[in-house]
């Protein structure tokens, strides 16, 4: 999924300017090829790559015309649900992987469940795939992912003698980040609510933002395991000078780190090049690893975020929809697109293709454990009113953390089952 805050969605009125799109000219029925819309969203493919992508597949496919129009994420929810809702929908639409649910959920997508394994299913990253699924059925195929990676300073570390290669589980990084937390540097700056980090030790420790028994959810932050990793996240918090009661945009970590000392920073590899926008002296002076797990044979669990592709079920060409998905989400193009972009392949097996990128490679060996939040239509009411920030800063300012994280529980229950 994209970062951006959900709408509370519902019945929604063609006035959201919502683009004519299944009835366009040039169709079969008048003798020419098949105009397939598409929407895509903003920076998820290059101009260059869409040029050559649409050129390659026409040559393929001259019976089909495909239409790209790129979308923005503002207001996307509102405009996707009105689509989904009338009869003139596009034919295929690439949303947040975490949505995919509350789509699904009124019965207006199109079910491939049927096509997972001539889709190479097998290898899908689990991040994208199981989000993509509600009730059992696969209605959104994966199509790329990003995920946190660890950025660092080079010129600090080899300052403080350490070596960013050695750095793979948990009791090494807090050690290299307290040797590099002297001097007036920081060892690493983050943010009191990180969720997205924290959910990643939640998982590293076997437990869950919320788990699902039956038909109720009920929130996992009071669990044994989530009360270890939000023990570790303090520790790794308070070896630098990150607010406990803010997050990564407030202020916006990247302009941190690229005005003061920072040693490290957790975020998706793209924040190095906001770095150095800020700072044109770090250029050449950032590198990237995975975020260490408890041991060195497993990196450390990561929030998938990324994208998946739906086709809506009233759009008009079902089967021109399923080809263009079958071919961008291929191997060939997704290989192209990972490198294009700096993105993470949706499946495990093309990992080595973006070898050649230190960021993306970081993101491909953390995203082998990728992990979504609850798959629920009713997350985005939680994410809207976000318990767990909340709970992290009381923890982090010094309240009792069983019974804060028991607080924070009950309001993600009351919330996951005000739907059921």
């Amino acid at each position: 999924m994209k970062h951006r805050p959900l709408a509370l969605l519902g019945a929604m009125l063609l006035s959201t300017g919502l683009v004519a799109c299944s009835s366009s000219d040039g169709d079969q029925s008048a003798g020419g090829p098949t105009t397939l819309d598409v929407w895509l969203m903003r920076d998820s493919v290059s101009a260059a790559f869409q040029e050559e992508f649409e050129a390659g597949f026409e040559k393929a496919h001259p019976d089909i015309d495909v239409k790209i129009q790129i979308q923005e994420w503002e207001g996307i929810g509102e405009k996707v649900t009105a689509a989904l809702a009338s009869n003139d929908a596009p034919d295929v639409i690439e949303v947040g992987n975490t949505q995919v649910a509350q789509y699904a959920q009124s019965g207006g997508l199109t079910d491939f469940t049927d096509k997972v394994t001539e889709l190479g299913g097998e290898s899908w990253l689990k991040g994208l795939a199981e989000p993509g699924a509600w009730e059992g059925k696969q209605y959104g195929i994966p199509y790329y992912a990003a995920t946190r990676v660890v950025i660092y300073r080079t010129d600090l570390f080899q300052k403080a003698g350490v070596d960013a290669t050695k750095i793979t589980t948990r009791d090494q990084w807090i050690a290299a980040t307290e040797k590099l937390n002297k001097g007036g540097v920081q060892g690493i700056y983050l943010p009191g609510q990180n969720w997205f980090a924290f959910a990643g030790f939640v998982w590293d420790e076997g437990g869950d933002l919320a788990v699902q028994e039956g038909d109720r959810w009920t929130g996992g932050l009071d669990s044994p395991e989530a009360l270890r990793a939000m023990e570790f996240y303090k520790e790794l918090q308070a070896l630098g000078k990150g607010p406990k009661d803010s997050d990564e945009s407030r202020p916006l970590q990247a302009e941190v780190v690229a005005k003061e000392e920072i040693a490290q920073v957790i975020s998706t590899p793209g924040g190095a090049n906001v770095i150095v926008q800020n700072n044109p002296d770090l250029e050449g002076k950032l590198g990237f690893f995975p975020i260490p797990g408890k041991t060195a044979d497993t990196p450390g669990a990561v929030f998938t975020g990324g994208s998946d592709l739906v086709v809506p079920s009233v759009a008009a060409h079902q089967e021109e929809a399923y080809t263009f998905i079958k071919e961008l989400t291929g191997d060939a193009w997704q290989q192209k697109l990972a490198l294009a972009m700096s993105y993470v392949p949706n499946k495990t097996t093309l990992a080595a293709s973006v070898a050649s990128d230190p960021g993306a490679a970081a993101m491909a060996v953390g995203a082998a454990q990728g992990h979504a939040t609850p798959n629920t239509p009713q997350w985005a009411a939680v994410e809207a009113k976000n318990p767990i920030r909340d709970y992290m800063t009381a923890v982090l300012t010094g309240r009792d953390a069983k019974s804060e994280a028991a607080k924070a529980s009950e309001s993600i229950t009351t919330t996951l089952n005000s739907g059921s």
